[in-house]
């Protein structure tokens, strides 16, 4: 995989890069404004470079603007935002014309049908654009998008500087004892890790909405809890695993009111929000005698802000000595905030999705697309 290291373009070279804008918004402002910052170092490389980057990005499903991003890159940049067809004549001719010192962001690329398919003649028309290409969207290169596998085929190619830094840290090298924590809902997508990190972790822990599936199927009572239906059978293959570690208290919510209990103490209209203070001291003490961990997703109910157990095991993970590799949306979101200072032996990946399916798979298509 080729990075910008290797990169020597001649001044006024165009570069197609993908980057990933898909932050939340709340009334138009950035909530979480990570991953446009990741992509900073970049940007600033190929301009210094005297290249034209050209930015494309998503916002959720493509209906939304990425104006909100734009106004925000405007404060670092001089910032031309492309709101019409990309494909225009006399916007082809624009991006054409912009000379180095400017940087150019495309309007939500899921707008057009081509790039969800990975259409070849979409592929083409973005590539068409530039010179040259380079992939910052670690946390997208999971999907098989014309952005991310089709374009790279047609112009040279190279890995970004954060995408670079994302695959390194997540191929890491193995080190006992070895420590897993995985929390977050979904637990279908998690299978996958599940049966690798039993293999190769000396404790597995669950925590999330997933280990209320896990609580589910062992005949405890859920209460009105989020769960995953029909997994029983995957669940009991993990249940008896020695190396499988569950929470042995939680905490509840019923209706305004909170609580912690037992597993057995939980009532039919009470909600499992997170885990318990036995289960967080349970995890310290693995924490501090770990010296790998490796952590996705968060242990509750963090939309709602139940953080409280998320934050004690991050500065727990703080303290250690252990190398850590933090992985999850939202998880880093938490946890980044939660830091006292910066940690050289933590790594927080801001991708979600890209993160849990390379670490079950060591690869994803946008590397592929990059290796090629």
């Amino acid at each position: 995989m080729r990075t910008l290291s290797s990169f020597r373009p001649s001044s006024g070279t165009h570069v197609v890069v993908r980057v990933d804008f898909n932050v939340p918004l709340k009334g138009g402002v950035i909530v979480d404004d990570r991953r446009i910052k990741n992509a900073f170092p970049t940007i600033d490389l190929l301009l210094k470079k005297k290249t034209v980057p050209i930015l494309v990005a998503h916002l959720e499903d493509g209906t939304k603007s990425l104006r909100p991003i734009a106004r925000f890159l405007s404060r670092s940049y001089r910032v031309d935002f492309i709101t019409g067809d990309i494909f225009d004549v006399h916007t082809t001719g624009r991006i054409a014309a912009t000379r180095p010192g400017r940087v150019v962001l495309l309007e939500n690329i899921r707008r057009y049908e081509g790039e969800k398919k990975n259409d070849p003649k979409f592929a083409k028309q973005l590539a068409s654009l530039g010179d040259a290409y380079v992939d910052e969207a670690f946390s997208v290169a999971h999907r098989a998008h014309a952005s991310i596998v089709g374009v790279p085929k047609l112009l040279p190619h190279y890995a970004g500087l954060a995408f670079a830094k994302e695959v390194k840290a997540l191929t890491f090298t193995l080190r006992r004892p070895f420590f897993f924590i995985l929390g977050g809902a979904k637990f279908e997508t998690k299978v996958p890790l599940i049966e690798k990190f039993l293999k190769m972790a000396d404790h597995v822990f669950i925590a999330g909405a997933i280990a209320n599936s896990f609580f589910k199927a062992s005949g405890f009572p859920v209460g009105k809890s989020v769960v995953d239906d029909g997994q029983d059978k995957s669940i009991k293959k993990f249940a008896n695993n020695a190396k499988l570690l569950l929470p042995i208290d939680v905490v509840v919510v019923h209706g305004k009111k909170s609580r912690t209990c037992t597993l057995e103490e939980v009532k039919k209209d009470d909600i499992i929000v997170d885990i318990g203070p036995k289960t967080v001291a349970l995890v310290i003490e693995k924490v501090k005698k770990a010296k790998l961990i490796v952590w996705n997703g968060p242990t509750g109910w963090y939309e709602k802000g139940f953080t409280g157990a998320t934050k004690k095991i991050a500065r727990a993970i703080e303290s250690s000595k252990a190398h850590a590799i933090i992985g999850g949306g939202d998880t880093g979101a938490v946890i980044e905030k939660t830091l006292r200072k910066h940690s050289k032996h933590i790594f927080i990946s801001t991708a979600g999705g890209a993160a849990i399916d390379f670490l079950a798979k060591g690869t994803l298509p946008g590397i592929e697309a990059l290796n090629d």
